[in-house]
């Protein structure tokens, strides 16, 4: 087989195995042989019909990466050792990178490489050696604090929209604690930010981790309290997993009543710190992101609801001007009125003299239809003169008293109208006053601070509002 050619397996392409095939009937010693490779493929399946999946413990050694991203390597110990695959498929769940000398725990399947005719494990899971233990620990924590409840939605407190203190539990030489003060300076360079240091891994780390929990629950001066560090192994990360560091949380919720967030390691990391806070986040990054409002987007919101104010009050106040407008085409101004008035005394004016020179050109037309018939019945001239002047001395009184009734009804009204007029008002101590152009009726449509101009009989005044108050008719009385 040529070096650079990837090793066969007794699995496919994506690490299932070959279907089990029953064993063949016993032959007789004197029968015909079989091929090397029926050999091979009868162990491999005698192999895999007897063995399950099982965990072997051991040390790596001749570790490779092969081209297609399938792991080779051979585990062994101090008396043994046995050839071992991990496909691409499954290597690309590992936390780690495999490396020569480490003691691991595989999940494998114990099979045959019918080509060259050799023993091998199908690798489909692999851990640090040790790691069982942690991870019954760990479990058992998480089932002891589930059932005390601590673990349930009901404590989670909602996280504060815009807090003003953020404190950090976590180390002073943290590559987590600089992530997370550039994204808050980032994000709100407005919130105080009050540190409480503490080691994040080591022989005491989770007792100093849960002092300084104590110690800000103690003091009581941050609006939310973020708990982080960063990514690392599952030993980095076991004081995170210590009972001390969860109660040291419950404490500080309880007392404190003040949202925990928990930023520890990445984002496929789980912690028993994650299940006890009131947030877990991803990373220490997304934590910071997490409690901080984005003062850029808070910005941006602001400015949107400002425009959108704009528009709608500009829209108001258009609708309000097309009100005016129309308001104000549907009122006659006082010197329209009196000019309608004038012409309307001027009109009858004219039909009072064109009613006289009617009435004077009839009372002509029956003198000199008299005097016909005077002059075809000769009648008593003189007395005719006489009865004649004697009519037209009564008609010219009748039509003087005609006009001059008229002329009195219309002096009537022009006094009248003099008496209505707005300088005949203003000249009797009253005023008008004006807001905005226009005549202000109604205390109600201005306000403290407005200007108002006050038209008098002889000049005007601007003044300004200094209180509004509704005019409340006496009431009458009849005593």
């Amino acid at each position: 087989m040529p070096a650079d050619q990837p090793r066969q397996s007794p699995f496919d392409f994506d690490g299932e195995s070959a279907p089990l095939t029953p064993p063949p009937a016993p032959r007789r010693a004197d029968a015909t042989p079989i091929s090397v490779t029926e050999l091979n493929r009868r162990a491999r399946n005698l192999i895999e019909a007897k063995f399950e999946l099982l965990w072997v413990t051991g040390e790596l050694s001749n570790v490779t990466r092969a081209a297609s991203g399938h792991w080779y390597f051979v585990l062994k110990d101090d008396e043994a050792q046995v050839r071992c695959v991990m496909f691409r498929n499954r290597a690309q769940a590992l936390a780690f990178k495999p490396e020569n000398g480490m003691q691991v725990d595989i999940r494998a399947l114990p099979s045959l490489y019918e080509a060259r005719g050799e023993f091998q494990l199908g690798v489909e899971a692999m851990r640090r050696a040790g790691l069982g233990a942690l991870y019954e620990a760990y479990e058992r924590l998480k089932a002891k604090l589930g059932d005390e409840g601590l673990f349930d939605e009901v404590r989670k407190r909602p996280l504060p929209t815009f807090p003003l203190a953020v404190g950090i539990v976590t180390s002073l030489q943290a590559a987590a604690l600089q992530d997370v003060l550039t994204t808050l300076k980032r994000r709100s360079p407005m919130i105080e930010i009050i540190l409480y240091p503490t080691t994040v891994q080591g022989a005491n780390a989770a007792q100093e981790i849960a002092a300084a929990i104590d110690t800000a629950r103690v003091r009581c001066e941050v609006n939310v309290l973020i708990v982080c560090r960063g990514g690392g192994s599952i030993e980095d990360l076991w004081s995170f997993n210590a009972e001390v560091v969860a109660r040291a949380i419950v404490r500080f919720q309880d007392d404190a009543m003040i949202p925990v967030v928990s930023g520890v390691g990445h984002e496929t990391d789980f912690t028993i710190c994650d299940f006890v806070a009131d947030q877990r986040a991803p990373t220490p990054t997304a934590a910071a992101e997490m409690i901080s409002p984005d003062t850029e987007q808070l910005r941006a919101n602001v400015r949107a609801k400002r425009s959108s104010f704009a528009r709608a009050l500009r829209r108001t106040l258009d609708t309000a001007y097309q009100r005016v407008d129309r308001a104000q085409r549907g009122l006659l101004p006082p010197q329209d009125r009196l000019d309608r008035e004038r012409d309307r005394l001027t009109r009858i004016a004219t039909s009072l003299r064109l009613a006289v020179v009617a009435r004077i050109d009839l009372a002509t037309f029956e003198s000199a239809l008299l005097r016909q018939r005077m002059a075809t019945q000769r009648p008593d001239l003189i007395q005719r003169q006489t009865a004649l002047h004697q009519r037209r001395t009564e008609l010219a009184q009748s039509a003087r008293r005609a006009f001059l009734a008229r002329a009195a009804s219309v002096q009537g009204f022009a006094q009248a109208l003099q008496l209505l007029a707005p300088e005949r008002v203003l000249e009797r101590g009253y005023s008008i006053v004006e807001y905005d152009g226009a005549i202000l009726r109604d205390s109600a449509k201005v306000k403290s601070g407005d200007t108002i101009a006050v038209r008098m009989a002889r000049g005007q005044l601007s003044a300004e509002v200094k209180s509004t108050a509704k005019i409340v008719p006496l009431a009458s009385s009849d005593g």
